[in-house]
């Protein structure tokens, strides 16, 4: 009877029952039979509710990411405050048995505290991670019977590769190679027990000294290569559209300007597993090597980024100034920042005025090539990516030439 109950089940089986749920129904009832043959008993009837959840496995998803984690910033900066462990304090006994009236002193040391190291991490590619403050474990104090306090762990900071370690203006390290460690605040010293001070003149001293306090910095965190490529613009210009278009970046798009304020990275990967990084810089504003509008840290992202891509309104009166007011900016800031490798993106071509002005634009700019795209469809996007290879592979040479590292995402 058992035995027409369980070949029963694959009666019970739906036909759209996928594979996984019916190895798995299978699977039970041959354990089932071969549990009432060891043991001589019946079955109950049981129901197939494990093909349900067999079914149910089978359409679990991947949670998608939501609009705020997809819109992280990237940082490149950061104010560190690192306070170094404190070390254990010594101890001050004397060693106490039955029948050994004068044992001595017997007080450990304690032990030391951990340091703050920063250690390059391939993997880590922002400052994001890092916060403002940073305190060591303490060393444990000692105790009786000569026992030494265990020294701290340390604190490891991981940070990206091309960091530069800066304290009052001066650079400190500069961390440039993969698991390249610095000692950031060195913990302090654990404190002596009486037994230390045990000698030939003082035979029972009752002196213990305390751990010392952990060294105290205040550090500046600066990334010297923020991205590969860094598009440059006035405000609503399009540059965060633009980046989610060539990559799987999610910068915040609004019909406003100063939508960005602070730099978006996104990845962009070719067929030969080449990555380029594109930055969003926020936008710019004339004057804003004045700092007008945070015009100098804006600026600042820009000075990290190897080439650059200055990306205009083509929708605008006029589009030619915006260029030359854009190098101009970049040029009062850091004289030679805006001869670097770059090309003109003229963006929002869909707009029935923007073919008119780009004819004008090709005609005001004829040594630079203009590559018009809009974000919005996608139209042209391919032939951008394709102009930025190009750019790369020249990045490439070039470091090679110098003799350089260059820098890989």
């Amino acid at each position: 009877m058992f035995i027409s109950r369980i070949l029963s089940l694959g009666k019970c089986i739906p036909p759209q029952t996928s594979v996984e749920g019916v190895w798995l129904c299978q699977h039970v009832a041959c354990n089932l039979l071969a549990y009432s043959h060891a043991n001589n008993t019946s079955l109950r009837s049981f129901t197939v509710s494990c093909l349900n959840y067999a079914k149910a496995r089978g359409l679990q998803k991947k949670k998608e990411l939501s609009e705020k984690k997809l819109t992280r910033y990237f940082v490149d900066q950061r104010k560190v405050s690192v306070f170094g462990g404190r070390g254990g304090d010594g101890t001050c006994t004397f060693h106490s048995e039955p029948r050994k009236e004068f044992g001595g002193p017997d007080g450990g040391n304690g032990g030391n505290g951990g340091h703050i190291i920063l250690k390059v991490a391939q993997q880590v590619k922002s400052l994001s991670a890092i916060v403002s403050l940073y305190r060591g474990n303490d060393g444990v104090s000692g105790r009786s019977k000569n026992c030494y306090g265990r020294n701290a762990a340390h604190t490891y900071i991981m940070v990206p590769h091309g960091t530069v370690v800066k304290e009052d203006g001066r650079i400190v390290a500069d961390l440039s190679s993969h698991g390249e460690e610095y000692i950031a605040a060195y913990g302090g010293l654990g404190g002596k027990g009486n037994r230390f001070f045990l000698s030939n003149e003082n035979r029972a001293p009752t002196t213990a000294t305390p751990g010392e306090q952990g060294q105290q910095r205040v550090l500046q965190l600066e990334l010297r290569t923020m991205a590969h490529a860094g598009m440059v613009g006035f405000p609503n210009a399009g540059k965060s559209s633009l980046l989610r278009a060539i990559s799987n970046a999610r910068p915040a798009v609004a019909d406003y300007p100063f939508t960005t304020l602070n730099p978006h990275v996104g990845v962009i990967q070719y067929q030969d597993f080449e990555q380029i990084a594109v930055a969003d810089i926020p936008g710019i504003i004339r004057g804003a090597h004045r700092n007008k509008g945070l015009g100098v840290s804006f600026l600042r992202h820009i000075e990290r980024c190897r080439f650059l891509l200055f990306v205009l309104d083509l929708s605008t009166l006029e589009p030619w100034q915006q260029l030359e007011d854009l190098k101009y900016e970049l040029e009062q800031y850091d004289r030679g920042l805006s001869e670097r490798p770059f090309c003109v993106i003229g963006n929002k071509i869909d707009l029935p005025e923007s073919k008119t002005n780009l004819v004008l634009l090709r005609e005001k700019l004829k040594q630079y090539v203009i590559i018009p795209v809009s974000a919005l469809t996608g139209a042209n996007v391919q032939e951008l990516l394709l102009h930025l290879r190009e750019l790369y592979d020249g990045y490439l040479e070039s470091t090679q030439i110098k003799g350089c590292v260059p820098v890989k995402w």
